[in-house]
């Protein structure tokens, strides 16, 4: 009995060690699994026609500034127009009190008659040599010396009216009736401002300006056709409906600020614009016909400062790149060199790859649409000195 139960485990542990041998076989034969591929989104890069518009800070001025002045001395008897109204170039703001200089165009009335009256006669004389040719010259001076005393007198008649040098906006009256004014006076009488068009003056520094005309000599940028257009952003956030043209740049820079002061001018017809207001402009500065603009999340910098981004090549493989790209477009990098039209960036999942692995891919969701081909470029921001964007 006792041997034959000691057959029969010998018999079971026989068994089980053949069923192990076999299970350690098949998982042997198997090997181990394969990794799958890492999955990264991608965008799809097109050239496309951009616009660089550049926000500068800004203020309004009148197009035309006129201050009213007095150019006879005289008492104020009417103001004719009413403050904050719109005048015309020569309506009748004041009336001075023109009595005196009526009387004295009567007495230079009269002088006229009377040396006229006398120079004729000496000319008749001096044909038959009754007077001398000297009393003729000297009688023919006085005639036109009095002539002269007329017409200045119906110059300051005519100055008692105080007339509006421009069309305009009138402003508050400096006198009342019954003040005395005088003939070159330091106060004005008023002033008035024309405010359609009107003038928006804005400040670019120096740096900028330098780096703008150095993209546009090296083709990075492109000169915009004809003068260059402006829009307006209102203290409170609005648009201003109306868009104006670039007039000049300033042709010294200033030493204070560093800046140089551009000047561009807005039709201003419901007046909205008033002079002194607070203004942000988008200047048109350049443009490309074909630009390669890559999203931020797909560029970041290598140890040499240098900007880099992987891409997808035809094997599926990825692939390393370095750029050129100085300047933000928004949200994305404005790329000159490193990037072609039809390349795929990666932007999602740089985290799993490296170069030369093969990955699976995907249209991008982490990258916001290019809202047209026009984007805002802060006039101080210095894109090249950004950190890399994180992952």
């Amino acid at each position: 009995m006792n041997s034959a139960s000691a057959r029969a485990a010998l018999g079971l542990v026989a068994l089980s060690s053949l069923l192990l041998l076999a299970g350690c076989g098949k998982e042997d034969a198997a090997g181990p699994q394969a990794r799958p591929a890492p999955q990264v989104g991608v965008v799809t890069l097109e050239a496309q026609p951009f616009t660089l518009t550049t926000e500068l800070p800004g203020r309004t001025a009148a197009y035309r500034v006129a201050e009213v002045r007095p150019q006879v001395d005289g008492i104020v008897q009417k103001r004719l127009f009413k403050e904050g109204s719109e005048v015309k170039a020569g309506q009748q703001l004041y009336q001075i009190d023109p009595a005196i200089y009526q009387a004295t165009l009567k007495s230079a009335e009269a002088s006229v008659l009377s040396s006229r009256s006398l120079a004729e006669r000496y000319k008749v004389l001096v044909a038959d040599q009754a007077v001398s040719r000297q009393q003729y010259d000297e009688a023919r001076a006085a005639q036109l010396q009095a002539e002269a005393a007329l017409e200045k007198a119906r110059i300051d008649v005519r100055y008692t009216k105080v007339l509006a040098p421009i069309s305009g906006r009138v402003g508050r009256s400096a006198v009342t009736e019954g003040a005395l004014v005088n003939n070159g006076q330091s106060q004005a009488l008023a002033q008035i401002q024309q405010l359609d068009p009107i003038y928006v003056d804005v400040t670019q520094s120096a740096s900028e300006l330098l780096r703008l005309r150095r993209e546009l000599a090296s083709g990075q940028l492109e000169q915009i056709g004809g003068a260059a257009k402006v829009n307006l952003t209102l203290a409170d956030g609005s648009t201003y409906a109306h868009a104006g043209r670039l007039e000049f740049s300033e042709v010294s820079v200033d030493q204070g600020t560093g800046s140089v002061v551009l000047r561009a001018v807005f039709p201003n017809p419901e007046q909205v614009l008033l002079p002194g207001m607070f203004v942000q402009a988008q200047l048109q500065t350049g443009g490309k016909a074909a630009a390669i603009l890559a999203p931020q999340q797909g560029v970041a910098r290598n140890a040499k400062g240098e900007a880099t981004a992987m891409v997808v090549n035809a094997d599926n493989k990825v692939e390393p790149r370095v750029l050129k790209a100085e300047r933000t477009a928004g949200s994305f990098w404005l790329v000159s060199e490193g990037l072609q039209p039809g390349d795929r960036l990666i932007t999602e999942g740089l985290q799993f790859i490296k170069p030369g692995v093969e990955v699976q891919v995907k249209p991008a969701s982490n990258v916001p649409a290019l809202s047209g081909a026009t984007v805002a470029q802060p006039t101080e921001q210095k894109p090249a000195q950004q950190p890399a964007q994180s992952r």
